[in-house]
């Protein structure tokens, strides 16, 4: 399993049937899609990144080696976009992922992180573009 398997699944949630559709024609589908999203998957992925982090030979403060790579901070965001989107969902999950939770916070507290997430240039999960796409048609959507 890799970070944008996740990624691509969440995404899903919105789009179930086609990215090229408009989210108001396969709202039905998504509501559908985002249950099973809920229920199934999400306790999925933090257990599957736990176990990673428990066998690391360096530790279960990074997900390979010793030092903060891409795969954590890639791990940060997705945290942080599932308690965005399915916030109910991902507290159940990391409730049970101790390794996970941490790598997150741990993540954030890095000053430069910190300091990131605390600037203009961090735009903050919102529902607008999801919108503003839909309205544009099709071809915008993919």
């Amino acid at each position: 399993m890799q970070l944008t398997d996740v990624v691509a699944e969440a995404h899903a949630t919105h789009h179930p049937i086609s990215t090229g559709a408009y989210y108001e024609d396969q709202r039905d589908a998504a509501m559908q899609r985002a249950r099973a999203f809920r229920e199934e998957r999400i306790p999925k992925f933090p257990n599957w990144f736990e176990w990673v982090l428990r066998r690391n030979p360096a530790g279960s403060s990074h997900l390979v080696g010793d030092v903060l790579t891409y795969a954590d901070l890639s791990l940060f965001q997705l945290v942080d976009g599932l308690r965005y989107a399915f916030p109910k969902a991902t507290a159940r999950a990391l409730a049970a992922t101790p390794a996970v939770e941490k790598l997150h916070d741990n993540v954030k507290r890095r000053q430069r992180v910190h300091d990131y997430l605390q600037s203009p240039r961090r735009i903050a999960f919102n529902e607008d573009w999801i919108s503003f796409v839909s309205r544009l048609g099709p071809k915008h959507t993919a």
